[in-house]
């Protein structure tokens, strides 16, 4: 009862900081686009669907995206967001020993068609014209490249650190 005490509590932990993190890398380090920003904050919620239990996974995705777009100006992207970025993560897998694994560069694939797609549709919907949000799909090609070199780069290095071990086992020395 204790250890999953403790590990519920770092499972929190670390949703914090992955959330915090999101919405740093979505909000404050982005290029604007013809309607909202490219960013590569996705990468990080592909690092956390990685490292997170699936549930904290969403909620990193989900809020990180939402602080993002409702404190930027963007506000009205934050119902898409909050769907695209939940759907995102279940694509990816939290239950190998390495976080850039084949299924996880896998979903690299279905993670950047909702991405695509998802704000395609958000944006037809709202604005009620199914050709102009045809000039956005660069910026999210770009934001779905971009995210997924820095998943592999920073999740290769993270595995080589074996971090997502360390942090599995509690801090304990493996």
């Amino acid at each position: 009862m204790k250890h999953e005490k403790h590990e519920k509590i770092r499972y929190m932990c670390l949703t914090g900081v992955f959330t915090a993190v999101v919405f740093v890398f979505t909000a404050y380090l982005h290029i604007p686009s013809h309607t909202g920003y490219t960013h590569v904050g996705d990468g990080f919620i592909y690092l956390a669907a990685c490292m997170l239990p699936l549930p904290y996974a969403a909620v990193v995705g989900a809020v990180g995206a939402l602080l993002a777009d409702c404190l930027t100006g963007f506000a009205m992207w934050a119902p898409g967001s909050v769907v695209i970025k939940t759907v995102t993560v279940l694509f990816f897998t939290a239950k190998g020993k390495k976080m850039v694994s084949g299924r996880n560069l896998l979903a690299l694939i279905p993670a950047a068609a909702v991405c695509i797609g998802g704000y395609y549709l958000y944006e037809a919907v709202l604005t009620g014209n199914f050709a102009a949000p045809l000039a956005g799909i660069p910026g999210y090609v770009t934001q779905s490249l971009l995210s997924s070199i820095l998943f592999v780069c920073l999740g290769t290095a993270l595995d080589k650190l074996k971090v997502r071990e360390h942090i599995i086992n509690g801090g304990k020395r493996l």
